[in-house]
């Protein structure tokens, strides 16, 4: 027992995050539509607005990428419904050996990217228009006739597949005996498959145009002067959106929710009227409800919808957000003083404490160590390393301060390696401080390195001139 109710509490959480998980960003951005800020956020939430809306009707590019839209939908739909329906049909009869051959052949523009289907559409059709002489601006290099064709070539593998599921459940025998009965192959092909194929053309229809309106990839090569409202949204994103575009998202949820309620609430009343007629019953109170609300679900969720919808519309045109708005521009107004006062008040505070200032290493003088001890008495935070005296020969006997004995008595902390007659050939006798013995005599501490005549041909350099 414990385990059943363990398991229906693990599905029913599978089940809230699966729904959450897809129609999460869908929920979360139809909040943002009837929010004030204009950017899209749903938090913070501010004040309750339907100028989004008013703004989304007054948006020109919006509404001409719907326009376009739905004319690619509507050639996209005709061609591919056409093309997948011969699709289907030929499948059905083509000599089965052929036959998975030819289904490879008509699915490969389904894994073919769309990127590539756009540039061999324009690239194409523009040779086409190239070789028949048309100008330019011919309607072979039209926007809308490329983006339709272009769309076509892989939208019409998807209505074939709606067109064989149905075919596949088709018996051949009613075709066989309407053509024994004197029926031609056209009349039989109307008055007994197409009848039979009608559910498929109207699935066909729909994907065909669902498929046609969020494309992008394809249209991006291909719509010349004629954006659809993909390619305008993207644009619109790319230099910054309002919530309008969420106002838009929130009417297209709405519609393809009212259409599938409908269809549904109409499949199920019809369901009914072949199982034996829709019962009529009465509700309480002696209620007498229709008959498309009875026993049907989908009606009742289609009743409630359109009353939300109609409310929703009707609250829009008589609320004002302009005292809530003030209301939270002064909020804002007074969040934003009281950052600058505080920021204010804290570089008082630092500059007055002197907040995080570490020992001036550039003093004339030396830090002091615990008790106030001058850390080097006398010399300084260096100590003498910068004493004028250590670079000449009559400075301070010894080496560094600290280093121990001095180490070249009467030549300064640093010796005499900056004596300018260690350059001459005439110098100092001996090498460098504490290296040793002398090892080029008569000739300064670095031999006659320096000597001009090592860079002529006759020099008298320790060597013979090259």
């Amino acid at each position: 027992m414990k385990s059943g109710a363990f398991m229906k509490l693990v599905l029913a959480a599978y089940v809230v995050v699966f729904f959450g998980y897809l129609l999460g960003p869908l929920a979360v951005m139809s909040v943002t539509a009837f929010n004030s800020p204009s950017f899209p956020k749903a938090a913070p939430w501010e004040c309750l607005t339907f100028e989004w809306f008013d703004v989304l009707a007054h948006d020109e590019r919006i509404l001409n990428g719907l326009k376009n839209s739905a004319i690619v939908g509507a050639g996209t739909v005709l061609i591919s419904v056409i093309l997948g329906l011969a699709g289907a049909l030929v499948l059905t009869q083509i000599w089965p050996r052929l036959r998975a051959t030819y289904y490879t052949v008509v699915i490969a523009p389904i894994l073919i990217p769309g990127v590539v289907l756009g540039i061999s559409t324009l690239v194409f059709w523009g040779r086409i228009n190239t070789m028949l002489g048309f100008a330019d601006d011919s309607f072979l290099r039209n926007g809308i006739f490329l983006t339709i064709l272009g769309q076509s070539t892989f939208i019409a593998s998807y209505c074939m597949l709606v067109f064989i599921a149905r075919l596949a459940r088709f018996d051949d025998g009613q075709m066989e005996a309407a053509l024994d009965l004197g029926a031609t192959h056209t009349q039989a092909f109307r008055k007994i498959l197409l009848p039979f194929l009608k559910p498929a053309f109207g699935s066909a229809a729909v994907i065909a145009f669902l498929a046609s309106f969020e494309n992008y990839n394809t249209t991006t090569f291909t719509f010349g002067t004629y954006p659809t409202l993909t390619i305008e949204l993207a644009q619109k994103v790319r230099y910054g959106i309002n919530p309008s575009i969420s106002a838009l998202a929130v009417i297209i949820v709405v519609l393809t929710v009212l259409g599938a309620l409908f269809n549904e609430a109409y499949q199920r009343h019809r369901s009914l009227a072949v199982a034996g007629g829709a019962p009529i019953g009465r509700a309480g109170g002696g209620i007498k409800l229709p008959a498309w609300l009875q026993q049907n679900a989908a009606s009742w969720m289609l009743l409630v919808l359109t009353i939300v919808i109609v409310g929703t519309a009707t609250l829009g045109t008589v609320h004002d957000p302009s005292a809530c708005k003030a209301e939270v521009r002064e909020l804002k107004r007074q969040e934003a003083e009281q950052r600058r006062l505080e920021l204010q008040r804290r570089m008082e505070e630092r500059r007055r404490q002197q907040q995080f200032k570490g020992p001036d290493i550039f003093a004339p003088t030396a830090p002091t160590g615990p008790g106030g001890v001058p850390l080097s008495p006398g010399k300084g935070t260096f100590g003498d390393v910068f004493d004028p005296q250590n670079l000449n020969e009559a400075g301070p006997q010894g080496g560094m301060p600290g280093s121990g004995p001095a180490q070249n008595p009467g030549r300064g902390t640093f010796g005499d390696i900056f004596n300018p007659q260690n350059l001459n050939e005439a110098g100092p006798q001996g090498g460098m401080p504490g290296t040793g013995p002398a090892q080029n005599p008569g000739k300064g501490t670095f031999g006659d390195v320096f000597n001009p005549g090592n860079l002529n041909n006759g020099g008298t350099g320790p060597e013979p001139a090259q």
